[in-house]
């Protein structure tokens, strides 16, 4: 079996830097053969009071290139940096909390690397 370590971290850019966001993730590893999805959380612990209109970005990097734009939710739906993302990962804001969920289909060992969320304000 294949240890594909799915690490999750989480980050906060403010356009200002007199934001204060504090997001979390727990990390994520997974074996390939015991699951074929996977899903982690970003929880937004303080600095955004209206949690379901925020955009919430999700990046992917792997070892020694620059992290990768997977797509961003912000108050509805989705919306996928390449179109191509949108048959393997998803995003959904759970309601009436601050934890947006971000879910990884088909996994197979391209999907090793790190995997962040974070919001950006403007």
């Amino acid at each position: 079996m294949l240890l594909l370590p799915l690490l999750a971290l989480a980050a906060a850019w403010s356009h200002r830097w007199t934001a204060q966001v504090l997001l979390k993730q727990r990390q994520v590893s997974i074996t390939r053969g015991h699951k074929t999805t996977t899903s982690m959380d970003c929880i937004a612990e303080k600095g955004i009071p209206d949690f379901q209109s925020a955009c919430i970005h999700w990046y992917w990097q792997v070892p020694s290139k620059a992290p990768e734009r997977i797509l961003y939710i912000g108050p509805s739906a989705a919306s996928y940096y390449d179109n191509s993302y949108s048959n393997k990962y998803s995003s959904l804001k759970n309601k009436g909390t601050n934890v947006c969920t971000f879910t990884i289909s088909d996994i197979n060992s391209n999907d090793e690397g790190t995997y962040y969320c974070a919001h950006w304000y403007f």
